[in-house]
């Protein structure tokens, strides 16, 4: 089985086998032993197998293949894992998503696969939500229960998907400002200046460096810059001085510093250190 949310999410509602029956957690209070209580609402669906639940209203519920257990915020249930089986729980935070697979192979419980996405934009999934939790009042009424689950299911995919198109921007973004760096670092470069030739605040590019590059902006671009004055410390014999302005380095002493600091060298050993290893290869 292919364990990817998103992909689960989609075959839940678009797939071949619709959702089946939908049960309703009513129980509250005091939770008994080895019962999953929790503050927020959260649907728990099953995947594959069947598995058996106490905590279904009214009495203990043998659940199959698609079928969805809805337990409201503060209520619990009681999974009685006997076969092999596989559930997909997803809980609605206040401020995220949480998606967990769980799998009962006969000895133990395995997580598969674990998920978050945040909740924004219109709070379409809090009005089905409270919908859904209605309908415990009227269970048999299976169809329209069905489909709010499966909107429910689809607003999820939808921020799962959002989720998606946002990292893969960021990810291009810092790519073509890593870029950017690459071919400029000998221009007076700075956090500002780099941040405005590509619209975006200074903010805002100093988090993409830490998200999407788990390095900060002016790492980044000191690293780019050392990089460049090593390969003209090896093959010119320009001036230490000569190297610094070459690679963006206003201040040579502050270039020296941040060399040896790097290297364990001042740029002259590095120097030395090189061709002494090309005259003994030789």
């Amino acid at each position: 089985m292919n364990h990817d949310v998103a992909h689960l999410l989609s075959r839940l509602i678009n797939g071949p086998a619709p959702l089946r029956q939908i049960c309703f957690a009513g129980a509250t209070g005091t939770a008994p032993a080895q019962a999953v209580q929790v503050d927020f609402p959260r649907l728990e669906i099953i995947l594959e197998g069947v598995l058996m639940d106490a905590g279904v209203t009214g009495e203990a519920t043998l659940m199959t293949q698609h079928d969805v257990l809805y337990v409201p915020a503060g209520g619990w249930n009681l999974p009685q894992w006997q076969t092999p089986a596989t559930t997909l729980s997803v809980l609605f935070g206040k401020q995220q998503l949480s998606f967990s697979v769980t799998h009962w192979n006969g000895l133990a419980l395995q997580n598969q696969a674990k998920q978050h996405v945040a909740r924004r934009g219109p709070r379409i999934g809090s009005f089905l939500l409270q919908t859904l939790h209605e309908m415990q009042m009227q269970p048999r009424e299976q169809q329209t229960a069905r489909l709010i689950v499966a909107s429910l299911l689809s607003h999820c995919h939808d921020l799962l998907g959002s989720q998606i198109q946002t990292a893969s921007r960021s990810q291009a973004l810092f790519e073509a400002i890593r870029d950017y760096i690459d071919e400029h670092y000998a221009m007076p470069l700075t956090r500002e200046a780099v941040a405005q030739a590509f619209y975006i605040s200074p903010n805002y590019l100093s988090h993409l460096f830490q998200k999407t590059g788990a390095i900060g902006f002016n790492e980044y671009l000191n690293h780019t810059r050392l990089e460049h004055a090593k390969t003209l410390l090896k093959g010119y014999d320009l001036k230490v001085k000569e190297v610094a302005h070459a690679c963006g380095f206003v201040d040579s002493n502050y270039f020296c510093r941040l060399f040896r600091k790097n290297t364990e060298r001042s740029p002259s050993e590095y120097r030395r250190h090189y061709h002494s290893q090309l005259s003994d290869k030789n």
